[in-house]
């Protein structure tokens, strides 16, 4: 999915630029870039950091950074920040988002016979490029940056850096959160409210949908009003969104704690003790474990040192490895005992299904897995949320395909909880993942625990609902 973090300060923004952009390292997979205005211009440094974390190797720059104004981005997959040349000025930017039609973008824009865009090692546009070049379009940041905002299909969040100060837009839907940060003599803009906590930054707002503000040492002048319809990203707090953080004012762990406890208020199953798939169904074990009176325990230890993340490698193969190797059994709380455990998600199962077999090989007597929201029958198409190719590599979708083959029409009755044909693929699923039970939770509990009116919150990957 992607992170950034943007400064404006009266004195040298690099340590609050480096350490913010870094507390975003949990959301993306491939690249992390700094870019820093000063009086001799930008000085800007991106590295590959599929193998390494962002702290590690951008160290060493540090010491050559030096500005006011600087932004860090942690990406996709495309190289960024961009520096760009433009009639507006020299300015440096970053976006998080998916534009789902940049081949029609770009096509309009060769139309003017005057854009030409750098390839990508895929022959792919980058993204953050087509959004410079849809900015450079108009006469103003502002005007441009609302062109971004209205042209794109899909999302698009983004920080752009002057010398003058730091343009800050959350996407026309809100899909992404944009949060403002201010302390005294510096304002800071951020996606992982997180971020700013150790950095001594409070939360001065949160950007709504579609609006527009530039940050300056001194404040935040706002340059286009939030608009009235938001569809923010439910997954945030299911899995993406650190625990630490709030989106809408709405903290992530507390809504996991939440989730876990409606899970256990619609369960009778009975178990020795409560689970978490480190790290991200822990917030839901510890929810479920209260609310059920069942002891929380935890029979899987993950080894922190050198282990990344399990979905950023791009390589099915090295994504099943790290799963594997960051998850030490605890075999003296697993044999011979009935277990409950609470999974964020259920996305492909393949690294899941392995987890269940190590169980089952330990002396597990039972495992019951509860998912923190319902099956993903929809791929996402507005924040790369999954890195699958196809949707088919989604669990649910592969459950009916064997059930109905792989048509399109119908999923929706497959989405549908508690009815017979969503009944089929559940069983489906569990009989693939050899469990002794399978629970998701309801769309409904979902948008329960985290707080938010349904209409506000993007539920396209359970529901196929897209507004």
């Amino acid at each position: 999915m992607g992170g950034f973090f943007g400064v404006a300060s009266k004195d040298d923004c690099i340590d609050d630029l480096f350490y913010g952009t870094d507390y975003h390292s949990h959301l993306g997979t491939k690249r992390g870039g700094l870019a820093v205005w000063n009086t001799n211009g930008f000085t800007r440094f991106i590295h590959n950091i599929e193998n390494a974390q962002f702290r590690t190797k951008f160290e060493d720059d540090v010491p050559q950074l030096k500005g006011n104004t600087g932004i860090g981005v942690i990406s996709d997959y495309e190289d960024q920040p961009l520096i760009i040349g433009s009639h507006l000025g020299t300015y440096a930017i970053v976006t998080v988002g998916v534009i789902s039609n940049a081949d029609e973008l770009a096509q309009k824009a060769f139309g003017k016979k005057t854009t030409h865009f750098s390839e990508m090692s895929g022959g792919e546009i980058n993204p953050t490029e087509l959004v410079a070049t849809l900015i450079n379009q108009q006469e103003t940041f502002e005007d441009g940056i609302r062109n971004v905002l209205e042209s794109i299909e899909g999302s698009c969040s983004l920080l752009l850096a002057t010398r003058e100060g730091v343009y800050a837009a959350r996407d026309k839907l809100g899909r992404t959160p944009v949060v403002i940060g201010a302390k005294p003599g510096a304002r800071a803009a951020t996606l992982e409210t997180c971020a700013f906590e150790n950095l001594d930054y409070e939360v001065h707002s949160y950007l709504g949908p579609g609006e527009i503000v530039r940050m300056t040492a001194d404040g935040v002048e706002q340059l286009a009003p939030p608009g009235e319809k938001m569809q923010i990203c439910g997954f945030l707090w299911v899995y993406y969104g650190y625990p630490a953080s709030c989106y809408e004012d709405i903290n992530v762990e507390a809504a996991r704690n939440r989730c876990g406890a409606l899970l256990a208020k619609n369960d009778d199953v009975d178990v020795d003790f409560v689970a978490g798939i480190p790290d991200s169904g822990t917030g839901h074990a510890i929810g479920y474990a209260n609310a059920a009176g069942v002891p929380y325990g935890r029979p899987f230890v993950k080894y922190t040192p050198t282990w990344p993340r399990s979905f950023m490698p791009q390589n099915q193969d090295t994504r099943d490895l790290v799963a594997k190797m960051k998850l030490i059994p605890v075999r003296e709380l697993i044999k011979g005992k009935r277990l409950l455990f609470c999974e964020d998600s259920i996305v492909r199962g393949t690294q899941l299904k392995d987890t269940i077999r190590r169980l089952y090989d330990s002396g597990a007597r039972e495992v019951h897995m509860r998912p923190a929201c319902p099956p993903l029958v929809y791929g996402c198409k507005f924040l790369n949320f999954s890195r699958s190719k196809s949707e088919m590599d989604l669990a649910a979708r592969r459950a009916i395909a064997e059930i109905k083959g792989q048509a399109e029409e119908g999923l929706e009755e497959y989405a549908c909880n508690g009815s017979e044909k969503y009944c089929r693929m559940l069983e489906k699923i569990r009989e693939r993942l050899n469990l002794t039970s399978l629970k998701y939770q309801t769309l409904e509990n979902l948008i329960e625990a985290i707080g938010l009116p349904r209409e506000k919150v993007c539920t396209y990957c359970w529901n196929g609902a897209e507004e």
